[in-house]
């Protein structure tokens, strides 16, 4: 028996972005990268659709204080070539994590993320801060309230619906008496003849 089971597709109205913060000061960086992907994706929802823009807004602070293991720290370089002959630039961990500690959890996101248009919008959602302070406070604390708020409309809506009434049992239609039909002549219709 073959089942035909609705595709879920949820239109953009209803897809609503929150904004997470998370904390990296001693994180591994490959297991942070990981989940600030899936946050961005938006994985971590059961109304995830690859085709769409369904994930949240990442904070990341203390950028600066991720860790590495083994002896990345040491041998791990970051490579970026102009396409023009002679211009490769090689940058060891060291040096990235000295002066630009974001840039390196930007760069592992970023390879978890689609190569397409709607990575490149994931990735633009992605905010790093090598310190503890970020100017998003605003948008943390109206994430957490719209959460309250939709709780508190749903339970008004529950409060305004009145209880389900039993609908009066109709009384049975009283029989109208069926019209007579009036008499045909047959009597006479053959002895005219």
């Amino acid at each position: 028996m073959v089942t035909n089971i609705k595709q879920y597709n949820p239109s953009v109205s209803a897809v609503v972005s929150d904004w997470q913060v998370i904390d990296a000061s001693g994180q591994v960086l490959g297991r942070l990268a990981t989940q600030v992907a899936t946050l961005l994706m938006g994985k971590h929802r059961p109304t995830y659709v690859p085709h769409m823009l369904s994930g949240d807004f990442v904070i990341v602070i203390n950028a600066s204080e991720v860790k590495v293991t083994g002896l990345k720290a040491e041998k791990k370089v970051y490579k970026r070539h102009s396409q023009y002959p002679g211009n490769l630039k090689e940058i060891p961990y060291t040096r990235m994590q000295e002066r630009h500690p974001e840039r390196i959890i930007e760069l592992a996101v970023k390879g978890m993320l689609p190569k397409s248009k709607l990575g490149r919008q994931m990735l633009k959602r992605l905010k790093i801060y090598s310190g503890a302070e970020h100017p998003h406070s605003a948008q943390v604390l109206g994430s957490e309230r719209r959460e309250i708020r939709e709780a508190a409309a749903a339970k008004l809506e529950a409060a305004k619906k009145p209880a389900a009434k039993k609908p009066a049992a109709k009384k049975p239609a009283a029989k109208k008496p069926a019209a007579k039909k009036p008499a045909s002549n047959k009597a006479s219709d053959s002895g005219d003849k």
